[in-house]
């Protein structure tokens, strides 16, 4: 199987696309699919900095940012 390469000569990593997100019900979401989409969020951020030790913290704070920003516009778009 080919490998592509990014513009850095890396592995392209695929993302899962956004039907990957599950489904909200009314306004609010289960606590373990949050933390689900935390830890991915976070793994990505890691993988980003080349999974360099001692920002596992902060990769958590900013992940748990960024799924909640994008949980709230989903909300509000609906």
């Amino acid at each position: 199987m080919a490998t592509k390469l990014d513009s850095t000569g890396k592995k392209a990593v695929k993302r899962k696309a956004a039907a990957a997100v599950p489904e909200l019900t009314g306004a609010t979401i289960d606590l373990g699919i949050r933390r689900q989409l935390v830890a991915v969020e976070a793994y990505l951020l890691a993988e980003r900095r080349g999974f360099a030790a001692g920002c596992e913290l902060e990769d958590w704070v900013a992940a748990e940012a960024v799924v909640d920003s994008r949980l709230r516009r989903v909300q509000v778009a609906r």
